[in-house]
């Protein structure tokens, strides 16, 4: 069976920092690329970042690039976000994505990112 748990969110003040995590389990971690997610309120879910499957290739949505850093631990089956000089702007529910491409993808049940003074 297929999980995945994010955890590390919260509140923070604008300029400040935050390191999200993803354990995957059920399926060959280090055989595929990991992405994160994010949907704030009233908005669509957008794609935030995809790391592939050994790190050597990263690709960021532009309104994070230069702050946020994707990475991976195939060792622990963990991907992180972290996440430096936030703005209100990032506030929202970030999730962890698995899109194996012979199924639907799989999602993480997510963790709340407050940005807020």
């Amino acid at each position: 069976q297929v999980q995945l748990v994010e955890s590390g969110g919260g509140l923070v003040q604008p300029g400040g920092s935050l390191r999200l995590s993803c354990a995957g389990s059920g399926f060959i971690f280090s055989s595929y690329a990991m992405s994160w997610y994010r949907q704030a309120p009233g908005k669509e879910r957008e794609l935030v970042t995809t790391i592939s499957r050994y790190g050597s290739s990263r690709n960021y949505t532009d309104s994070v690039k230069g702050r946020f850093t994707i990475s991976r631990d195939n060792g622990k089956n963990t991907v992180f976000l972290q996440m430096n000089s936030l703005k209100p702007e990032d506030t929202a529910v970030y999730y962890c994505n698995w899109a194996p491409g012979y199924s639907p993808p799989y999602w993480g049940q997510g963790t709340q990112v407050t940005v807020s003074s």
